[in-house]
């Protein structure tokens, strides 16, 4: 079952039983397509795995590979403002770190991420595909073990699907919860519950916790139908003028690590 349908079943008021994990995804490079995983390894401190591990620039950025730290998403080519990355579908091997960037279905440029050849590759691709959008050339950007994450301290992004499910009632359409790019999509909880939670600590299976740290401020990369590229929704001015803020998720640490998997249970501990 899709996160849409998954949605559905929230509207429908048709959800029982403890709240659980629907879907995990990372985000190998920011802005680019998330991918789906049935199960990953969450380690205390650390994003989940390879999650926004590289970047392009857009423009001199003044980032360091030797000393890696945060830079606001403005340097980097992102949804907010370069929506036609959303109609690219793109792929990291894991092992070979080689990302596959697709078009109309049709592949259209390879580059291994860790090898000049590559990264030229690739980057010479944004620098058509992005040529109205750029300050400067486009340059993939990786610093290890680093997470070009929307905020400097490392953290798992949660989005409760009974939120979205409001949400889309109150906007008056379909609203696809990969607008908002999260790690962990639950089902189960109550409609902003995750609110409730900053502070508190969450175990998810037998093993692993987290502590919720931060409400998550929505950008205009949210009015981006992530399937199309059509910047077709205002989910930010939505959310301000419904619920006098313009939040949607948590962010939370992780505190305890080991293996989590779609299905496991999340809950307060």
């Amino acid at each position: 079952m899709g996160l849409a349908q998954r949605v559905r079943i929230t509207q429908e008021g048709m959800m029982q039983g403890p709240a659980t994990i629907a879907r995990i995804y990372r985000y190998p490079v920011k802005g680019l397509s998330p991918e789906p995983l049935d199960r990953t390894a969450l380690a205390p401190g650390q994003t989940v795995p390879l999650d926004r591990a590289y970047a392009i620039e857009n423009g001199p950025s003044g980032f360091d590979p030797a000393a890696p730290a945060y830079f606001p998403k403005q340097r980097f080519l992102m949804l907010m403002r370069n929506e036609r990355l959303a109609s690219l579908a793109t792929q990291l091997d894991e092992t070979t770190h080689t990302l596959t960037i697709r078009q109309d279905g049709s592949t259209v440029v390879q580059g291994d991420l860790r090898t000049a050849p590559g990264r030229t590759a690739i980057e010479q691709f944004f620098a058509s595909f992005c040529s109205e959008d750029l300050r400067g050339p486009p340059k993939i950007l990786a610093g290890s073990g680093h997470s070009f994450s929307d905020v400097a301290r490392k953290v798992v992004s949660i989005i409760n699907l009974a939120s979205v499910a409001e949400l889309a009632d109150v906007v008056g359409a379909a609203v696809d919860p990969l607008r908002f790019r999260a790690n962990l999509y639950v089902e189960g909880w109550p409609a902003w519950r995750e609110f409730e939670l900053l502070d508190q600590e969450l175990g998810i299976g037998s093993s692993v916790r987290l502590k919720p740290v931060k409400r998550i401020v929505r950008c205009a990369a949210t009015n981006v139908d992530p399937a199309t590229g059509a910047r077709d929704l205002r989910i930010p001015e939505t959310l301000m003028r419904q619920y006098g803020h313009a939040d949607c998720g948590i962010y939370a640490e992780v505190i305890a690590g080991g293996l989590i998997a779609a299905g496991d249970r999340i809950g307060p501990i």
